[in-house]
């Protein structure tokens, strides 16, 4: 019999419709004539799931008694028996209650698969049990209910049901999972945005991954060799062609392989003159790259292998993306290349990855380096051909026989001297010259092995070799002087052109220049220094790399950039000749330095505005809402001090109560006013110790009438972190504020619970609440959202309390209340060594 199919609704957390697209397609496929029924859904209540049971066979559960109560469970015998096609089986980690027939319900799906019955699951992806240890960090929970991962990647069709975080928690305040008493705990604990977002995450890059398996099979299947990346920190080598837009597209591809890839395209600007690149290709490439996410980085560099390896090497690269080189076959004979080269010399840390394009084959132009810096190498072999290789064709020559005449032969010393000037310069050539021409002398001019030349045509002849020879020699080292110069111009213009793009992108990180500086010139660290005199120490404005300079004189290379800055490189020395591109580097460094003092200056000035604006509030508050009390004060007092008026007990209580609450409100307003004066310049100093929740927020309602707050803080929770006395202000603030624009009749909820690392306190009201663009701006100084109460206050409150917490290590945030109002949520941090074993999160537990 074959085994039957297995197909997984795979989701991310509880809630986002796993049962509910199972059952659909069920539904679709009765329509198509499939025998399907039920062999297990658990609906949890949820009307929609349970609406779309209706129209379904359902096997009946078998029922198990357990200590007492009885419980049921898939009856996997009579689903044998049945022997449908399809079976649905819902939450497949689920633990079977003891007495079962497997301890697992996976275990029943096995029994079914084997006997041929097609089956459709659901799994959440924190049932995983690899995942087991990373969804506890991520959510505090550890899940008992697992699934082996095999049990898993084995199943015919994985399908991922999606939804976003803010959608899932708008399905669960609407009630849509689970019961209203449990939407408050579950919302601020398991079902928290961040928690949502890294189990989203999770489940897309497992099922991308099983993507891959399937892909890896089908590629056997027909034996497609195509190479697939992983996510990784990407180098892609540019050269300013065509094909470079080809290597950033495929790059990026690697790069979205998983979560965390970066792209960095790099072009090395030769000195000579070798890669003639497109400045507008180059502009292309760069905004190419940087619309894909990437980064575009532009380094000069003499031997572009060492270079592209040192820059992939120095920002931690693990891929190296080049084009497969655009030589035509023949000219390979100058050197496999640079990606043959690269490839060699990469080592086992790096992968490359060679590319091809449209442009293969195509041709580059001859690759013959034709710079003033030649390197060791060039230069030896220069001379060798220069000197060495006139004796070796003296040796050819005079071995044939017969002679191939002396005008041959002055050809042949010729282009040896041609070739000594390519390789080596002027000097190799001329000394080429020289020895060819006594070598033509001597061995081939009649009479031989003499320096006497008895035809003066000879002796005209050889004039003629040595002019022609030396003057070859001459224009061939200024056409390679020349041309090194113009690219050495062209990468000049280049880098110049970089640094004018940013300014016009308005790019002003002072670091991020110089670490451009020390990344284009290869130096060990680059510092910007000032001073205020001349006389004055040097002090450093900014620096990257290890050790920087502290001094000019300290440095290998230092600009100087007006009269009391200087930029100082060390590392290597520089050439004379890259002292131009420095010192626009050093230009542009000052005026970043500049923009960034002005831009402090107005914060600063900022700041001085916002005070401003403070005290012309504090003003009106002083003016308004403090003289109310005190008028109501003054009213009662200088009535209770009435001769004219007999006052009754009764009278006398009532005036007394009303002095007694505007001094209440009064002292109120002025600790707000004080603690708002402290926040304002930084002299709150918290006093930081253990404490209990269940004891210093009982404490904090003192100031609200009874009957209006319940209050829900067990007595188990671990310990915090706090002030006493800065917490009991705050949670009284914010309290306060909920009793004020909660409904009659609706008290304000105050609870606590533990999650991960920390302890919240939520305080919810059913007030008209505040839209999300209003909810950061509650918090601001001297704000009151709305048409404010009587007797609101000067909108001090909810600042002074934000204050606080974050002296504390905390924060308090606002959130939409399910089903009207609005809930604070205050997050402290626990006591050290205080983390619970098992957080509160019972109203959390997934299904």
């Amino acid at each position: 019999m074959a085994r039957g199919r297995l197909r997984i609704y795979l989701g991310a957390a509880p809630g986002v419709g796993k049962t509910y697209a199972m059952l659909s397609e069920a539904h679709r496929r009765i329509e198509r004539g499939t025998d399907c029924v039920v062999a297990l859904v658990e609906h949890h209540d949820r009307p929609r799931t349970e609406v779309m049971l209706h129209g379904l066979e359902q096997v009946p559960r078998k029922e198990i008694e357990y200590r007492g109560s009885v419980f049921t469970e898939m009856d996997v015998d009579a689903v044998l028996a049945r022997h449908p096609q399809v079976a649905l089986v819902d939450e497949l980690p689920h633990t079977n209650i003891p007495g079962s027939r497997n301890a697992k319900r996976w275990q029943d799906v096995e029994e079914l698969l084997a006997a041929g019955i097609d089956v459709v699951s659901t799994v959440n992806i924190q049932h995983l049990e690899s995942l087991g240890d990373v969804v506890e960090s991520i959510t505090g929970i550890r899940q008992q209910e697992t699934v082996p991962d095999e049990v898993v990647r084995r199943a015919d069709q994985i399908e991922l049901v999606d939804m976003s975080p803010q959608a899932l928690r708008r399905r669960m305040a609407h009630g849509n999972i689970y019961q209203s008493d449990k939407v408050d705990a579950a919302l601020s604990n398991y079902f928290r945005p961040g928690n949502l977002t890294a189990l989203r995450e999770l489940a897309l890059l497992w099922v991308a991954d099983r993507v891959d398996e399937y892909l890896n099979e089908y590629r056997t299947e027909h034996q497609v060799s195509k190479i697939w990346g992983s996510r990784e920190r990407i180098v892609v080598g540019l050269t300013g062609g065509p094909e470079g837009r080809t290597l950033i597209r495929r790059a990026v591809r690697l790069a979205e392989k998983g979560a965390g890839g970066e792209v960095l395209a790099v072009y090395i600007a030769r000195s000579d003159g070798l890669s003639a690149a497109s400045p507008k290709e180059l502009a292309v490439q760069r905004a190419l790259v940087e619309d894909l996410g990437g980064t575009f980085h532009h380094v000069v560099g003499d031997d572009v292998p060492a270079a592209l390896l040192d820059f992939a090497r120095g920002v931690n690269a693990t891929q190296i993306v080049l084009g497969v080189s655009r030589r035509k076959a023949w000219q390979y004979v100058f050197g496999p290349g640079v990606g043959a080269t690269v490839a060699r010399e990469s080592g086992p840390d790096l992968d490359v990855h060679l590319i091809t394009h449209a442009e293969v084959g195509k041709g580059r132009g001859l690759p013959v380096a034709r710079g003033a810096r030649l390197g060791r190498s060039r230069i030896v072999a220069g001379w060798l051909v220069g000197v060495l290789g006139p004796a070796l064709l003296t040796l050819v020559l005079a071995g044939m026989s017969p002679a191939i005449g002396l005008a041959n032969d002055m050809l042949l010393f010729l282009a040896l001297t041609v070739a000594a000037a390519l390789l080596g310069g002027l000097l190799p050539a001329l000394a080429s010259a020289v020895v060819g021409s006594l070598l033509l002398n001597w061995f081939f001019t009649p009479p031989i092995h003499t320096f006497t030349v008895a035809d003066p045509k000879n002796v005209v002849a050889i004039a003629v070799f040595v002019g022609v020879a030396v003057s070859v020699a001459s224009v061939v080292d200024l056409a390679a002087r020349r041309t090194h110069q113009a690219a050495r111009l062209r990468a000049e213009s280049e880098i110049l052109s970089f640094l004018a793009g940013n300014v016009l992108r308005g790019e002003t990180g002072l670091e991020e220049l110089l670490e451009r500086v020390r990344e284009t010139f290869g130096l060990e660290s680059v510092a910007l220094l000032e001073r205020e005199g001349d006389t004055a120490p040097w002090t450093c404005a900014g620096s990257v790399g290890l050790q920087p300079c502290q001094s000019p004189e300290d440095a290998d290379v230092d600009v100087p950039v007006g009269d009391h800055m200087a930029l100082a490189l060390s590392g290597r020395m520089l050439p004379a000749s890259d002292r131009r591109v420095l010192a626009a580097f050093a230009a542009q460094a000052a005026v970043v330095l500049e923009r960034r003092r002005l831009q402090e200056e107005a914060d600063q000035a900022k700041e001085l505005a916002e005070g401003n604006r403070i005290r012309t509030a504090l003003l009106a508050a002083v003016s308004h809402d403090l003289r109310t009390p005190l008028a109501g004060i003054k009213a009662s007092v200088s009535s209770l001090r009435s001769h004219d008026v007999v006052w009754s007990e009764e009278d006398r209580a009532e005036l007394l109560e009303a002095i007694e609450a505007g001094a209440d409100r009064l002292d109120h307003l002025v600790g707000n006013l004080l603690d708002m004066s402290r926040l304002q310049t930084g002299t709150v100093t918290p006093i930081v110790r253990e404490a209990d929740l269940d004891e210093v927020v009982p404490m904090a309602l003192g100031g609200v009438p009874d009957g209006t707050v319940e209050l829900d803080v067990p007595e188990t929770l671990p310990m915090v972190h706090v002030d006493k006395g800065l917490l009991e202000r705050v949670v009284a603030n914010v309290v306060e504020n909920a009793v004020k624009y909660s409904p009659g009749g609706a008290p304000v909820v105050v609870k606590a619970s533990s999650i991960a690392d920390r302890v919240e306190v939520r305080v919810v009201d059913r007030g008209p609440g505040v839209p999300d663009e209003a909810k950061d701006r509650i918090f601001e100084p001297f704000q009151r959202h709305g048409d404010s109460p009587g007797g609101a206050g000067v909108g001090l409150g909810l600042a002074v309390a934000r204050g606080f917490t974050e002296a504390m290590g905390g924060t308090l945030n606002a959130e939409d209340t399910p089903g009207g109002g609005l809930t604070m949520v205050l997050s402290l941090p626990l006591a050290p060594g205080r983390r619970p074993e098992r957080p509160d999160l019972s109203a959390a537990m997934t299904s």
